[in-house]
């Protein structure tokens, strides 16, 4: 991974809270002067994690290293088994995120695939360097579904995500899929504000009035932590 943070990074702010605060964010965000809107439907995210046998990206990350990457196949909708999608490695630098993005325009996943199937169907329509990326990295360790909506501010520099209906199962030690057993996850709600470097002022002030703290906030890390009983 570089260490230098490209022309495209964001700044990146996670707040937490319990999910039954998600109306209240909502009409906060609804009524600031920065008139919020929503882009897109919202819709349900699903991601696999990907890391290796010795869980160097969890490692990574838990150090707090100011530099730290995760490797995830995320695809969209209902379906909590693995769709066409995009692989993305995430990549964060203090603050700053960005990714690399690798598109998957045909399901990895068929009826009864093993993950051995899925990856290596990712890696016969994924370019040399994603396929770099799955093979140094080829142990699923989670899947994580949430439901996720979507607001911009009126002149469009600053984004934010809502999370909620959080739900993680455990893939270590399985050859095939796991969306049976769920792990059980406290009812939080994620709120997440990203923005360009030169709308820093901008975002601030739009934050300063949120009843909410600064969380370092990693879906990645809250699922291992979980399934491994920390």
């Amino acid at each position: 991974m570089t260490r230098i943070v490209p022309d495209n990074a964001r700044l990146e702010i996670k707040f937490n809270a319990h999910e039954l605060e998600a109306d209240k964010i909502k009409q906060w965000l609804k009524l600031h002067p920065a008139c919020f809107y929503t882009p897109y439907p919202d819709r349900w995210v699903n991601n696999v994690y990907f890391d290796t046998h010795h869980y160097h990206c969890y490692a990574e990350n838990l150090s707090g290293g100011s530099s730290r990457t995760k490797l995830r196949y995320r695809w969209y909708g209902q379906n909590p088994f693995p769709e066409k999608g995009i692989l993305e490695v995430k990549c964060k630098r203090n603050y700053f995120g960005w990714k690399l993005r690798f598109s998957a325009n045909k399901s990895p996943y068929e009826k009864e695939s093993s993950w051995r199937d899925v990856q290596r169907n990712l890696i016969d329509q994924l370019t040399p360097e994603a396929r770099i990326w799955i093979e140094s990295h080829p142990q699923p360790v989670i899947i994580n579904r949430y439901y996720r909506m979507y607001f911009v501010s009126r002149d469009e520099k600053v984004r934010a995500t809502i999370d909620i209906k959080q739900q993680m199962f455990d893939q270590r030690y399985k050859p095939f899929p796991n969306i049976h057993h769920s792990v059980n996850l406290p009812k939080t709600l994620v709120l997440e504000f990203k923005f360009d470097r030169n709308d820093r002022s901008i975002a601030s002030q739009i934050m300063q009035g949120l009843p909410l703290r600064v969380s370092r906030n990693s879906k990645y890390m809250i699922g291992v932590k979980s399934i491994h009983g920390y």
